[in-house]
């Protein structure tokens, strides 16, 4: 992927951004293409992730003029391009620590959709603290030997890659002993088990690896440098989470996702109320669509709901702000070498946000719907069930991505500069630490 002459953020404006992104949907967007024409195009234009450098495919955009293109596809109502967790936190990780080589070979494919990817992060004994993990690799040659076990994986089912953080020394101490690979998921020795949650659908999955095999070529940032690399794909994953923006309609990419040849047209749902992949949307559109339910209903007139309303839209609008300032202080910093504890913070707040933001629809929704909020699919004529499964499903978001506990001990350790707690120093090798 080479460079090419192409705007950067200082170099274009508001109205000037919206009128090319209207441009291209007009002359591109047609129902009955096929969703991986549709993908290759919108790549080829460098939409599909332009917060991306140029030299991995994007426009080196900020977040608000990247909200801006996925505003304008949205109000177009064309499909996204592709979903899934390849755009949202491995092509930026891969942007970030690949050689250019890496970059060239892994990125593409993503931003065209050929290629779906999870996450390898958590583990039955590593998830609230990660750098517990003993999944292990072990060099063979050119490749590394894979063993152990993965849980709460997004998307496992219908994934060819993962992001798979392994331990590839455990005489190093627990976070420096750790490497980042681009696993292969199509392959002798892995098995995915879904896990069905309480909506009825299986977002999550387990996964088990036995002497499964990755090469050399696809440690992403360097031998025991997984720890650092892994950070990165928490941080673009924690403020990609709290965002709530307006975006388009998504597909699931991927040979496994089953939606390359179909029709892009058939992808477009009009209902801010429609959920993909099971995880119910929840933002602006949402928040306009229970204020349209209240009207017809009669219980807009409500003060109680009214108030919940206008705190919720404040907090969808803080959050936005939050969001835009701190990745504005990000780039000051950068420029300036200096920085402020609020931006370092800010991607684990908006962490903290979104979950505040999925209770609240759930409370909401429940007081606009009454009762018919305890029914599911058909049975509710009023959301065709979409209020239930977000309320079935608001604890999950407290939970994935780093539990909101974690996130306020990285606020507080981190941020704040509040002691940790008590346990063996930071050196001792990870083979000599009690395991669970």
């Amino acid at each position: 992927m080479t460079d090419t002459a192409t705007p950067t953020a200082a170099d274009i404006d508001s109205a000037t951004l919206r009128a090319e992104v209207e441009a291209f949907c007009d002359d591109n967007w047609d129902p009955d293409l096929p969703v991986e024409q549709w993908w290759r195009l919108l790549a080829e234009a460098r939409y599909s992730h332009p917060m991306l450098p140029p030299s991995a495919g994007g426009l080196g955009y900020g977040q608000s003029q990247a909200a801006l293109v996925s505003l304008v596809l949205a109000e177009r109502g064309v499909l996204g391009p592709p979903g899934g967790l390849g755009r949202m936190l491995a092509a930026p990780t891969i942007a970030a620590h690949g050689t250019p080589e890496q970059i060239e070979r892994l990125i593409p494919e993503i931003l065209e959709g050929r290629v779906g990817w999870c996450q390898l992060f958590s583990e039955p004994n590593a998830g609230s603290d990660l750098a517990s993990l003993q999944c292990r690799a072990e060099r063979d040659g050119d490749e590394w030997v894979i063993t152990g076990q993965k849980v709460w994986t997004s998307g496992g089912q219908v994934a060819d890659k993962g992001m798979l953080l392994a331990r590839t020394d455990p005489d190093l101490p627990k976070h420096a002993g750790i490497s980042w690979f681009a696993f292969d998921m199509d392959q002798p020795g892995v098995e995915v088990r879904p896990l069905t949650e309480m909506t009825g659908r299986a977002l999550f999955n387990e996964v088990f690896i036995d002497e499964a095999r990755v090469a050399d070529s696809a440690l992403i940032g360097g031998l025991n440098n997984g720890w650092r690399v892994g950070n990165t794909t928490l941080m673009v994953e924690r403020a990609s989470l709290g965002s709530s923006g307006r975006k388009p309609p998504e597909a699931i990419p991927g040979p496994m996702g089953g939606a390359q040849q179909k029709r892009a047209g058939d992808f477009v749902r009009p209902s801010a109320a429609s959920s993909g992949g099971g995880v119910p949307p929840v933002g602006i559109d949402m928040w306009w669509w229970l204020v349209d339910l209240a009207r017809k209903n009669g219980g807009i007139g409500g003060k109680v709901l009214r108030e919940e309303l206008m705190r919720l839209y404040a907090m969808i609008e803080i959050n936005r702000l939050s969001i835009q300032r701190a990745r504005a202080a990000g780039r000051a910093r950068s420029a300036a070498g200096a920085g402020d504890y609020a931006s370092a913070a800010a991607p684990n707040i908006a962490k903290l946000a979104m979950s505040e933001m999925h209770r609240s629809f759930r409370d909401i929704g429940m007081q606009v719907v009454g009762a018919d909020g305890m029914l599911s699919g058909e049975s509710d004529a009023q959301t065709g069930g979409h209020i239930c499964e977000v309320a079935l499903f608001s604890p999950a978001p407290s939970i994935y991505g780093g539990t909101d506990q974690v996130q306020r001990n990285i606020i507080g350790e981190r941020v704040l500069g509040l002691p940790k707690e008590p346990g063996p120093p930071r050196e001792t090798p990870f083979s000599q630490l009690p395991k669970n």
